[in-house]
């Protein structure tokens, strides 16, 4: 089967905060878009769990966030491959958007 998925149509913005989109489920991997406005970040954590993820910046800039003040710059077409178990966050400069593949799933 193959699915598509307008991530520039479906996912959206708020004012209240990041929003997150399921894009994909299945017991292999998931993805996701999240949409921040200028400012709004997802707070740096990690996961107890064996795997990876990647982040990628479809459209916007803003910093990705690791352990111990890290931060990478993060603009449209970057991407980030981490370990899930490693800290991770992203804080936006403008308004952005990411795809963010996990596998396997939590």
């Amino acid at each position: 089967m193959i699915k598509r998925i307008e991530v520039l149509k479906e996912g959206r913005f708020s004012e209240k905060g990041m929003q997150k989109f399921l894009i994909h489920d299945s017991p292999y991997f998931r993805v996701l878009n999240f949409n921040f406005m200028s400012g709004q970040e997802l707070g740096i954590h990690s996961h107890e769990a064996e795997g990876q993820l990647s982040i990628v910046v479809i459209e916007g800039e803003g910093e990705f966030l690791g352990k111990e003040g890290l931060t990478l710059p993060a603009n449209t077409g970057d991407v980030l491959i981490s370990d899930i178990r490693e800290p991770h966050g992203i804080l936006a400069i403008s308004d952005m958007r990411v795809i963010v593949t996990i596998a396997p799933p939590l």
